[in-house]
Formats: structure tokens, sequence, C-alpha cells
């Protein structure tokens, strides 16, 4: 049986991918940071949950070690901040890198450890139409998604030739708790940018990840689910 890690997959789009592997009769790993009831209800859906912070260089290494091989990884988690740039904090701006790019980092690193061997695997890097497009007041945010896209690119080159296929997917405005700050104003304005007109379901980014995985001729991209919201 395939093992397949997924961080940040207590809820939102990583509940949404990891109800997805299971499906499709996978071992499924999901590790959470701080929301112990998510937590409790994957264990009850029958997934192994670690907790784990993912910007700590510490915790990760004791993740893997725990979970041992892994077949699939999928970086999904991050941290969302919405302020001005005059605004933020250096504090604020160091948590949001070490979490959404540098969690991808140290989760990437030991995966690959057991992949290279075995000369296959899959790395799943979850970026954002902010990243591909950029986002006003969250341009630290932006920042985080574009450098996972980068990451994703100069990964696929460098593990090719071991078998080891890395893309990336970027949702656009999908139905999550991490966009509860906008008001239904804002939602509405929002569709009117989609040309597909609506907000997207957690499905919808869980199928192009599966499709990610089902084509074992795919590396190097970024795959937009985003209604059409970043085409120039």
């Amino acid at each position: 049986m395939k093992t397949v890690l997924i961080t940040g997959g207590v809820r939102g789009i990583g509940k949404g991918i990891a109800l997805a592997f299971q499906k499709k009769g996978y071992r499924v790993c999901v590790t959470y940071s701080k929301d112990e009831k998510s937590a409790e209800e994957m264990k009850a859906l029958g997934f192994e949950v670690f907790q784990s912070d993912v910007a700590v260089e510490e915790e990760v290494l004791s993740l893997f070690q725990q979970i041992g091989k892994v077949d699939i990884l999928v970086n999904n988690a991050g941290v969302a901040l919405v302020k001005q740039i005059q605004d933020v904090s250096y504090a604020e701006y160091e948590r949001l890198m070490s979490v959404n790019l540098g969690g991808a980092f140290l989760c990437t690193r030991e995966a690959v450890k057991g992949m290279i061997p075995q000369k296959s695997g899959l790395i799943v890097n979850i970026s954002s139409v902010w990243g591909e497009v950029g986002g006003s007041c969250e341009s630290v945010y932006s920042a985080s998604k574009a450098g996972l896209i980068g990451f994703t690119k100069a990964l696929a080159k460098e593990l090719g030739y071991s078998g080891i296929r890395v893309n990336s997917v970027s949702p656009g405005m999908i139905d999550t708790a991490m966009n509860a700050h906008f008001t239904a104003e804002d939602i509405e304005a929002i569709k009117e940018e989609i040309p597909m007109g609506k907000i997207g379901a957690v499905e919808d980014v869980a199928r192009a990840v599966l499709y990610l995985e089902e084509n074992d001729y795919v590396t190097g991209i970024n795959l937009p689910v985003n209604g059409g919201f970043s085409i120039v």
C-alpha cells in the first residue's frame, strides 16, 4: 500500500485531498498544528493523524521518523495574512514564510530521502492564485506562494532524473475557512472577476491533485484551479 502525506490535512483543502486519496486505497497520513477538534474527527474517519508544526525542523524530523517512507507528499500547510505592507511586522513575515515556504522545504527534503532510492515519488505543492497574479494587501502571502511555484519548477528539473515528479496546484477562491475574512460583498465582487462566475470547492482542488497523481509524464507544471481568474 502506498503512503501519502498531506500537511495541514485535517480541514479545508487538505481534508478534501485526504478524502480523495483515502477513496483510492492509500495509507493517508495528515498533519495539524493546533486544531485538535478537526484532528480527532479525522482520526475517527480512519486517517493517521500527526501533530507537527512544519516550520520547526525538529518536529518535521520526528514526523518522518514516525511515518517512514512516503510515496506522495502534498505540501498543503499554510497560513494567511491580510495586511497592508506597512503594517506587517517582521515576526509576522518570518512566521508566514517559515510555514508556507519553509515547511514545504523541510518536508520535501525529508520525503525525497526515501523517494530517491526507489526512483519514484510525487510532490505536489499547494500554491495559490495570488502566487500567480499577486493579491492586494496579501503581498507577503503572495510572495510565499510564488516561491512555491519557483520551488516546484526547480525541483522538477533536479529530481526528474531520480524518477520523482514535482508539480504545484494554484487554487483560486475556494470555499474554506481561510477565506472567512471576506464579507459577502467581497465574495460577490470576486465572483464578478472570475470568468466562470462562481467560487470553487475543495473537491475541485482534490481532483487536480489526483490528476497529477495519475499522469506519470507530467512534471514541473503549476495547475491553476481558479475558474479562469488568472487568465491574462
